[in-house]
C-alpha cells in the first residue's frame, strides 16, 4: 500500500515538470518560426535539433552545455546535447537558444553520427540583444537577434546542408576564442 502512494505522488510531482519540459521545446520552436528568416526553414528542411538553452561561460579558458532534441519529418527521433571547450579572450556568461537545420537526410545523418562540429568563435551578447559571427569547419554563419519576444534572424541559408540560428536569452559576453564543440546523439 505504501509503495502505490509513493508512486503516485512521484508521479504528481514529475507530471508538471515534464509538461513544463515539453513546453519549453514548443516555445522555442515557436520563438525560430515567428522569428524572420529562420520560420522559412520549418517548410524547407529535412528537420533539425533544438536547444532550448545552452548555457556558456569563461575567463580564458570556457565552455558552454545545452540539451536538445532531434527531430526530422516532423518527428521527434532522439536527444542530443552540446559540449564546448574554448581558449583565449573571453570574460562573462550567457544563455541562448539555438537551432540547427539540416536541408536534407545526408545532413541529418552526418549530425547524428556525430561528425558535427564548430569552431574558431568571435562574437558578444549583451543581456537580450546580441551579435555574433562565426568561421567553422562547416562553415561561416552570423545572426543577431533582439532576445526571445523581438527576436529576428537572417542566413546566408544552408552550408553543406546545414544551417544555424541563435536566439540570446541574457547574460555579459565577450569573446575571441578558438574552441570546438562536441555534439552527442541518442535515437529515440
Amino acid at each position: 500500500m505504501k509503495l502505490h502512494r509513493l508512486v503516485a505522488l512521484f508521479l504528481l510531482l514529475i507530471v508538471p515538470f515534464a509538461h513544463a519540459w515539453a513546453d519549453e521545446y514548443a516555445d522555442t520552436i515557436n520563438i525560430f518560426k515567428n522569428a524572420g528568416e529562420s520560420g522559412d526553414f520549418f517548410n524547407t528542411s529535412y528537420g533539425y535539433a533544438v536547444f532550448p538553452t545552452i548555457g556558456k561561460g569563461g575567463i580564458g579558458i570556457g565552455g558552454a552545455h545545452g540539451k536538445g532534441r532531434g527531430d526530422a519529418a516532423g518527428n521527434h527521433v532522439g536527444d542530443t546535447s552540446m559540449t564546448q571547450l574554448t581558449v583565449g579572450f573571453q570574460l562573462g556568461g550567457e544563455a541562448y537558444s539555438q537551432i540547427i537545420f539540416f536541408e536534407d537526410k545526408r545532413a541529418f545523418t552526418e549530425f547524428t553520427s556525430g561528425n558535427f562540429e564548430f569552431s574558431a568563435t568571435a562574437s558578444a551578447v549583451a543581456i537580450t540583444a546580441g551579435a555574433s559571427a562565426a568561421t567553422t569547419t562547416t562553415g561561416s554563419s552570423a545572426g543577431a537577434s533582439g532576445g526571445k519576444h523581438d527576436a529576428t534572424t537572417k542566413s546566408a541559408g544552408y552550408y553543406k546542408g546545414m544551417a544555424v540560428f541563435t536566439v540570446a536569452k541574457g547574460g555579459l559576453m565577450y569573446e575571441a576564442s578558438i574552441g570546438g564543440q562536441k555534439f552527442s546523439y541518442t535515437p529515440k
